[in-house]
């Protein structure tokens, strides 16, 4: 196989392995709705996807611009929209980070009802 392919294969069983881990902590969210998990999980993957996908032509840019003064004037506003595109996806999972812990804080939460009622069976 050549390197561009082992590379790609490895990336993606990287991302499919992040999903997974990230499918795990959504899982352990029992006060969070399942569709709201769904959704969440679909967010993380188009973010983890896009980041790759638009890593991937980074660097297939980065490598033209090696031509010289030319290469960099006719690719670098293209790098730059790939870097804003993985600065988004970055954005987009930290935003997921805050969702999930804010979730996390809600179920673990202890109503003093509830408390009562458990007691009083």
């Amino acid at each position: 196989m050549t390197d561009k392919l082992e590379k790609s294969l490895d990336s993606i069983q990287k991302l499919e392995s992040k999903i997974e881990v990230f499918s795990e902590i959504l899982d352990n969210l029992s006060s969070t709705q399942d569709k709201k998990k769904l959704l969440w999980k679909e967010i993380y993957e188009n973010a983890l996807k896009d980041r790759e996908n638009a890593n991937m032509l980074f660097e297939d840019a980065w490598a033209s611009m090696s031509e010289g003064s030319t290469g960099h004037s006719t690719v670098g506003p293209v790098i730059t929209k790939y870097l804003e595109r993985m600065s988004k996806s970055n954005e987009q999972i930290l935003r997921l980070a805050e969702l999930i812990a804010k979730a996390e804080e809600e179920s673990a939460r202890i109503d003093p009802d509830d408390i009562f009622s458990e007691i009083n069976g």
